[in-house]
This record gives structure tokens, C-alpha cells and sequence, in this order.
């Protein structure tokens, strides 16, 4: 297969997956907007008209901080993880590499990450206005994206052997979004437990997006942040990689 072949295929797979989420779809991407703006209001009213102690400004923006990239890694790592699965027939009867299709999964989640960024920046740019790091956000969601692709290459290939992991990736990330401080700021975190956030590449997203937009801070600060997420990035995305390298071979006895 020539190369212009495999741009082809990747774009055919992303536009697949964006056309079979809004099939039927009466308010479409419109959806993508939606659903965290929903979820913001709830968590606003909880946490400040409910819990009315508290003492985080523009209450809305920092959890939209937190939301948008935890939306976009739960939705982009469950559909990843039954790529293979679901795209059965590509797999046994097209000679590409394999690899080609949970990271075109994860790349067709991508559009929506697109809309609910544009949400955040126009919310961002009326409560805090615009500041020179905005520069580093197109990183820093660079980051989350290898992340995410090095987790579903992973989880997609052990998906194909044990059925089971995709209720294990859903359990995952209910668990996820209470150890990332989606809801609440880190500072009310013991401080002996911050590296553990740190390393945690889903929160070091967060924490960075909002040292940028909120703070209008340097992404990496004391702590290295972003070297750190960029380290643990790659690392997963080399393991997602070897494992589904390895795995691969036996695909066809199993789908």
C-alpha cells in the first residue's frame, strides 16, 4: 500500500468514526458542547450554592479546566480500547498495519476536543482575558493525545484476548475522576500526595492548563510538570506499542 494510500485510509477512519456518533443525531456536534456545559452547571450548583464554602473564583471556568480534558480521555480511551474489536472486518481483510486504528480512533475524538477547547478559551478570555502563554496549550493537549493513543494501543490489543478490559477501562475512569483534581484545586491535597498528582499525566493536564489560563503562568513552574508528562506520555505510548506489537500477530484467531 503507497503512503497517499494510508493518509486516505487514516482520514476515511476518522471521518468513520465522527459520522457513526452523530448518525441520527438531531442536534449533532452541538452535543460536544452540550454535555459539558450540563455537567459544569451541575458541579458549579453542588459546589458553591449546596457547598457554599467555597473559596475558588470563577468556579465554572476551573472545572471546565478540568472536565474537557477528562472527557476527552475517558470517551477517546474507551472507543480506542474496542477498536479492534469493533473494526473486525478492516482488520482481517485490509494488509495495514494495525496500529493505524485505535490512534485513528483516538485522532477522531480529537474534533470534539477541538469544540469544547473553543467553549473553555471563549470562557477563559471573558472572566481572565488572553496571555502569552496561551502558546504552550497546543503542547500540552499534544501530550494528552500521545498519552491517550499509548493507552489505547494497549488496551485494544489485551481487548482482543480478555473481552473484559473494557469494563475494566470504564471502571478506570470512574475511579480517575476523583483522583484528578477535576472538582477540586490541589493546594486542599496533603502535600505528600502532590508528586503522586504529578505524575499522573491526566493531572499534570489539568494542572497545567490551568496554571496557563488561569494563572497566567509558565506550563512547567517548580515542580517540572510538563517534563514530566511529556516523559510519562512517551513511555506509555512506547509500551502501548511493544505490547500491541506483540500481540498483534494472533489478532485474526481472536476477532
Amino acid at each position: 500500500m503507497w503512503q497517499g494510500d494510508y493518509f486516505y485510509l487514516i482520514e476515511n477512519l476518522i471521518l468513520k468514526d465522527f459520522r457513526i456518533r452523530y448518525r441520527n443525531m438531531s442536534l449533532g456536534m452541538l452535543w460536544s458542547l452540550v454535555n459539558p456545559l450540563v455537567m459544569m452547571g451541575v458541579l458549579t450548583f453542588v459546589f458553591t450554592r449546596v457547598f457554599s464554602k467555597n473559596p475558588i473564583p470563577h468556579f465554572p471556568v476551573f472545572v471546565l479546566c478540568g472536565m474537557i480534558p477528562f472527557n476527552f480521555f475517558s470517551i477517546a480511551w474507551i472507543s480506542g480500547t474496542t477498536s479492534i474489536v469493533d473494526n473486525a472486518g478492516l482488520v482481517k481483510r485490509v494488509p495495514v498495519p494495525r496500529e493505524i486504528v485505535p490512534i485513528t480512533t483516538v485522532l477522531a475524538n480529537c474534533v470534539h476536543l477541538l469544540v469544547q477547547i473553543a467553549l473553555l478559551l471563549a470562557l477563559v478570555y471573558f472572566f481572565y482575558g488572553i496571555n502569552r502563554q496561551w502558546f504552550w496549550l497546543p503542547v500540552v493537549w499534544g501530550l494528552e493525545i500521545v498519552f491517550v493513543s499509548g493507552l489505547a494501543l494497549l488496551s485494544s490489543a489485551v481487548n482482543v484476548y480478555i473481552r473484559d478490559t473494557r469494563y475494566i477501562v470504564e471502571s478506570a475512569n470512574t475511579v480517575l475522576f476523583w483522583l484528578v483534581p477535576i472538582i477540586y484545586d490541589l493546594n486542599t491535597v496533603d502535600q505528600k500526595y502532590h508528586e503522586i498528582y504529578e505524575i499522573n499525566p491526566l493531572a499534570a493536564v489539568v494542572l497545567t492548563m490551568r496554571r496557563i489560563l488561569l494563572n497566567a503562568e509558565a506550563p512547567d513552574g517548580p515542580t517540572h510538570t510538563l517534563w514530566k508528562l511529556a516523559a510519562v506520555s512517551f513511555t506509555v505510548l512506547a509500551a502501548g506499542m511493544l505490547i500491541f506489537h506483540r500481540l498483534k500477530p494472533r489478532f485474526y484467531e481472536h476477532i
